[in-house]
């Protein structure tokens, strides 16, 4: 049953010319001055989220974007600040690419920020995708079996370093401490200091394949799946719930899963789809060309293999694959509700901000969302309050 109402905002600015016929994505040009205007969107993004019961607001890191798609570069350093201007709200990172960090500064950091807003930062790693990010940073991504056990070592120090009291670490990349000599001894560990207040620490990270899901299992990561289509969703839960008891950590299925979707209210159906098809169009102008369609076609196949349409999805292939929800409070109720029916154990619901919406029109949509449909999902009134 959904408790929990969170949104992700992804950090790209207010953008002109938005839709398929709009100015291409490789074009867009934006000064310094525009790109740091996602600082005071998520702001007052945040105030409004706190004032209306949401419980997280999700951003993720990125660099280089002079597109204006994905603006922030420190998930933990906006979630510090952000808790210094709202009351309640919980600030999640999705995700810290774990590649571009040393771990062990990626645990001060965030320690430091679990101490100071008592617990208001969630963990959130990834792996990246964009190779202008990982590879300039040093770290393999065009290799993707390097990328996942580079992944896999610096998670492995992360977790020593949230869990252990001493450590020595020592992996194919890492070694932590170094045989070295100080103040007349041989190191043999190291203290992470401080450590987190709240442990264990919760770590968040995004489903992308079978693989990642049994290490996440394995490690005891939470998951996030958001914008995929009802089937590959369908099968992303039962996959994670069959290798957390493959891994001896049963668990009611959807539990531990942040569930995400698109959305957009209006008077009607027709009316949504209209208002919010530019704004989608214009995600997917950006994102398609990552592989992010996570649709089925009605053999089952997944979107881009072969067979399976290779396009950048329409507004109204999304609604039909239950990716996103358009219409009227209660068309999008009974939408949240047809998967939520699915999953006992599913307790959180995510919107994900249309790239192309202004933060205006966001806004308003955030309102009307608390005031009309989170209502229906009574334990989730409760737990806001």
């Amino acid at each position: 049953m959904i408790k929990r109402f969170h949104v992700l905002y992804v950090g790209q600015i207010d953008l002109d010319n938005v839709g398929l016929n709009g100015t291409p994505a490789n074009d867009r040009r934006y000064s310094s001055q525009r790109l740091s205007e996602v600082f005071a969107t998520a702001r007052d993004v945040a105030r409004t989220m706190d004032k209306l019961g949401y419980h997280a607001l999700w951003t993720a890191e990125h660099h280089f974007q002079r597109e204006g798609y994905e603006c922030l570069p420190n998930l933990v350093q906006l979630g510090l600040w952000l808790a210094t201007q709202t009351k309640r709200l919980k600030f999640g990172c999705a995700f810290n690419v774990l590649p571009m960090w040393h771990p062990i500064r990626l645990a001060e950091d965030y320690a430091m920020a679990d101490i100071v807003t008592d617990g208001r930062v969630i963990m959130g790693v990834g792996r990246g995708y964009h190779t202008r990010e990982v590879e300039t940073f040093g770290a393999p991504l065009l290799d993707v079996d390097a990328n996942r056990e580079y992944f896999e070592e610096q998670l492995q120090l992360l977790l020593k370093c949230f869990n252990e009291e001493a450590f020595h670490f020592k992996g194919k990349y890492f070694e932590c401490p170094p045989p070295v000599d100080y103040r007349g001894y041989r190191l043999k560990e190291i203290t992470v200091v401080p450590r987190p207040k709240h442990l264990p620490v919760d770590i968040w990270m995004p489903i992308a394949s079978g693989r990642t899901i049994d290490m996440m299992a394995r490690y005891g990561l939470k998951a996030m799946v958001t914008l995929n289509g009802e089937k590959i969703l369908d099968d992303v839960v039962r996959e994670y719930h069959a290798a957390c008891a493959r891994h001896g950590r049963p668990k009611q299925l959807g539990e531990d899963m942040i569930w995400g979707a698109g959305l957009y209210l209006a008077a009607s159906q027709e009316e949504a789809i209209r208002r919010v098809e530019p704004a989608h169009d214009e995600r997917y102008k950006w994102f398609a060309p990552f592989g992010f369609v996570r649709y089925a076609d009605d053999q089952g196949r997944t979107w881009g293999t072969p067979g399976a349409p290779a396009t950048i999805p329409s507004i109204r292939d999304g609604v039909k694959q239950k990716a996103w929800f358009c219409g009227t409070p209660a068309e999008v109720i009974d939408g949240i509700r047809s998967i939520e029916g699915k999953y006992p154990g599913l307790e959180d619901f995510m919107i994900h901000w249309a790239e192309g919406l202004s933060p205006a029109e966001f806004k308003e949509q955030l309102r009307w969302f608390a005031r009309d449909v989170m209502p229906a999902f009574g334990e989730a009134r409760l737990a806001a309050e």
